[in-house]
């Protein structure tokens, strides 16, 4: 196509041999993600069948409440490196039977070669992508509230034993044995100004309603230091006091954000900045990890084609050994740069994309040394 002033514009197109590759590239990656997902759900239903006969779990709540909900964060988790072997399994097959030689022969140039694995890249990168932000996490919660019901070593074990949260700078709410029947056992809040705690309200057998925030119990006690440093001490009935605190924060963070929705997640984040919570890190880690992970998509496939382009001694085999090692190293990586985000040892968006940065750069190395 050329415009009016004579210069050619040209695009890739999506030629036979295209539409060969990507048939063969993702239809490589659904096959074996199927398959270890079938061999998944058998050893996981094998190993808690015992739990579904015990609590008479109806097999439609199995089959649609739990493994339906349960496949597409498996599927997240091992997409990069399905991704990474389908396109050495292939790639090296092709290889090894010389047609990338005659492609290559024939004129077509190693980035040209490129253009198709691109395009299944980001049919599975927006996968992914759309599993990680929106999907999982609303199966997640139906996951959860599948385990409280049916699976009894799970039960109230979405809560943290002790919780102890900021609620804004200098206030703070501590909360013991809170349960699913929005009720604790015992709970402070507690005032401090900027050298010592000033004021505290202690209550026990309390309860709360969720939506409106408002805390409740049969008898409560406050404490106060005066202006002259004494301490008062006063006993009271029926207390019923606004915190400003939503329930979901007094889950296991962990397993409380993995339920939210992006938007959710960020507004979430917003929230607990401002009121000063110690847990920003953990929070910050969960959102730059749902775009970085995906985006790792094009960078193992690049890393992939141009490994595995080329025919070597060992063939197939060799190809997917080391793909292997180096998926389980970005693996590896990822995990060890996230807990130095979490701890604050290191800046969390260079933490969370310190892993693709490192396999960009070993990408970029194993594509000027593929064959061209």
């Amino acid at each position: 196509m050329s415009n009016k002033r004579g210069f050619h514009i040209s695009f890739p197109g999506f030629r036979t041999l295209d539409r060969y590759i990507l048939r063969k590239f993702l239809g490589t990656y659904i096959f074996a993600i199927a398959m270890i997902t079938v061999i998944l759900v058998i050893f996981d239903y094998a190993e808690r069948v015992d739990d579904f006969t015990a609590t008479h779990a109806p097999m439609s709540a199995v089959i649609f409440d739990y493994y339906i909900n349960f496949i597409p964060d498996f599927i997240n988790q091992f997409s990069g490196l399905f991704t990474f072997i389908s396109v050495i399994f292939f790639t090296s097959k092709m290889a090894y039977q010389t047609e990338i030689v005659a492609m290559l022969s024939g004129g077509m140039s190693f980035r040209r070669l490129m253009w198709p694995y691109f395009v299944g890249a980001f049919a599975i990168m927006a996968l992914s992508l759309s599993l990680n932000l929106w999907v999982i996490p609303e199966s997640q919660i139906k996951c959860e509230e599948f385990r409280q019901t049916y699976i009894p070593k799970k039960k109230n074990m979405q809560y943290d034993r002790h919780s102890n949260r900021q609620l804004s700078p200098g206030e703070f709410f501590y909360v013991r044995g809170f349960g699913r029947d929005n009720k604790a056992a015992y709970m402070v809040l507690s005032r401090k100004d900027s050298t010592a705690f000033v004021e505290w309200l202690e209550a026990a057998n309390v309860k709360v309603d969720p939506v409106t925030r408002r805390w409740t119990a049969e008898r409560y006690i406050k404490r106060w230091e005066d202006a002259s440093g004494t301490m008062q001490f006063e006993q009271g009935r029926d207390l019923d006091t606004l915190i400003n605190i939503d329930v979901r924060e007094l889950g296991i963070i962990e397993s409380v954000i993995s339920t939210m929705k992006i938007d959710e997640l960020i507004g979430f984040i917003n929230e607990q900045r401002a009121k000063g919570a110690d847990y920003i890190s953990v929070l910050e880690v969960e959102m730059q990890t749902r775009f970085a992970y995906p985006m790792a998509t094009f960078i193992l496939t690049l890393i992939g084609v141009s490994l595995s382009s080329r025919k070597v001694r060992g063939g197939t085999g060799l190809h997917i050994g080391i793909g292997i090692t180096l998926c389980f190293s970005y693996i590896m990586l990822n995990r060890v740069f996230e807990e130095f985000a979490k701890s604050g040892s290191m800046d969390v968006t260079l933490a969370v994309w310190m892993p693709n940065i490192i396999f960009l750069l070993i990408g970029i190395y194993l594509y000027r040394k593929a064959p061209k």
